[in-house]
């Protein structure tokens, strides 16, 4: 099966995808958050919500575009090692203290997804028939799994009790199912805010790639020899579907991200659909890649920005400048409040932290980029 050329709309996607992290994860105050740029305190889809499920649906795409995908299948686990170290590196700076570092993790997430689904791709890849009929059949069967993951996910997590959990609270904070897994697997090395669960834990892993599959079907229709207009146009209309799919099953088992809940993938899953189609159109389509550019000096390297941007905001807040009247103070906080908290409200001044914490990452990345630098796993 020929692989297509690299599609710079899917590297815009990325770019604007990972802008979004890094404005979401670094408000300088986190009191003072427009409400979009917050995630739902548990059941419901904000803006923020879209972020992860976005990036590993176009970890899902890629892996239709990669010639490493079918190639040695060492290079896929060798990669997702180095994916999965490298959050764990991130967890335990600055402190190093291995006894109560987290475990799960976004990065971590991310690479048992690639994981899975590079070899359910290479598994499902069929060895006879035209391009077309091949990525139409393979594509098919990407859908089934990730259908069969959603059921079976929906199937735990309502039907099998948890130990010491009354009926009709097993959907509630830490006492779902995964959450019981994740405390006896885990113990102490969960995420330090919940510290009884955690939000990429070990069950909720399932759904997770079958939204990374998901990205997977997207990649293979986007490959075909359909003309650039059909092919956004069909990605547009299944996404809608799809959308449409996750607020019905919302009605029985709620759109949930720190549960990544079934109707969340196909919900989430679709809006990635329909935002890469109109990035697709726009750009690869009708050619518009000027104010594009920025977004894909982002998305090309975005394994560096997700790292440096981890590196910056974990210096800031756990490095201490001495005042003259003797008290220390976190160089975030001082800088916060010394140079931004000036400039606007405190909501407003909260978002220019964030925005600095961008405009800095992009310049380095820019950089990098000038010079042909590229951080990949």
């Amino acid at each position: 099966m020929s692989k297509p050329a690299r599609l710079t709309s899917l590297d815009a996607f990325r770019g604007l995808t990972m802008a979004g992290m890094v404005i979401v994860n670094n408000p300088g105050d986190w009191n003072n958050v427009y409400a979009p740029l917050l995630h739902a305190e548990w059941n419901g889809c904000t803006p923020t919500d879209l972020i992860f499920p976005f990036f590993l649906f176009i970890v899902g795409v890629s892996i239709t575009l990669s010639r490493g995908t079918m190639a040695n299948p060492w290079k896929i686990v060798k990669r997702a090692v180095v994916i999965f170290g490298l959050g764990l590196i991130l967890a335990l700076y600055p402190r190093w203290d291995f006894s109560v570092v987290r475990i799960p993790g976004v990065l971590q997430r991310i690479a048992l997804c690639y994981l899975a689904a590079a070899f359910l791709f290479r598994w499902t890849a069929p060895a006879h028939g035209s391009d077309d009929a091949r990525r139409w059949s393979q594509g098919r069967a990407l859908l089934i799994v990730a259908a069969a993951l959603t059921l079976a996910y929906w199937a735990l997590m309502v039907l099998v009790p948890v130990p010491g959990v009354a009926a009709g609270q097993h959907l509630t904070p830490g006492n779902d199912l995964g959450a019981y897994i994740d405390r006896h697997v885990f113990g102490a090395h969960l995420y330090s805010q919940t510290k009884t669960w955690d939000p990429e834990g070990l069950l909720s892993t399932l759904p997770s790639i079958a939204t990374t599959l998901l990205g997977g079907a997207a990649g293979l229709w986007l490959g075909s020899r359909a003309t650039g207009r059909r092919k956004a146009a069909w990605l547009l209309g299944a996404g809608v579907a799809a959308m449409a799919l996750g607020l019905v099953w919302d009605l029985a088992f709620p759109i949930n991200k720190k549960i990544w809940t079934s109707s969340y993938v196909w919900f989430t899953g679709g809006a990635a659909a329909v935002f890469l189609a109109m990035c697709f159109a726009l750009i690869d389509v009708r050619g518009w890649k000027a104010w594009s550019r920025p977004f894909v000096i982002l998305g090309v390297n975005a394994i560096a920005l997700y790292t440096l941007s981890g590196l910056l905001s974990k210096f800031l807040s756990s490095h201490r400048i001495v005042l003259a009247d003797g008290s220390a103070l976190a160089w975030s906080r001082y800088l916060y409040t010394t140079y931004f908290a000036p400039l606007a409200s405190p909501i407003n001044a909260s978002l220019l932290w964030a925005a600095a914490h961008l405009a800095i990452l992009f310049v380095v990345l820019w950089v990098m980029d000038k010079r042909g630098i590229y951080l990949k796993a």
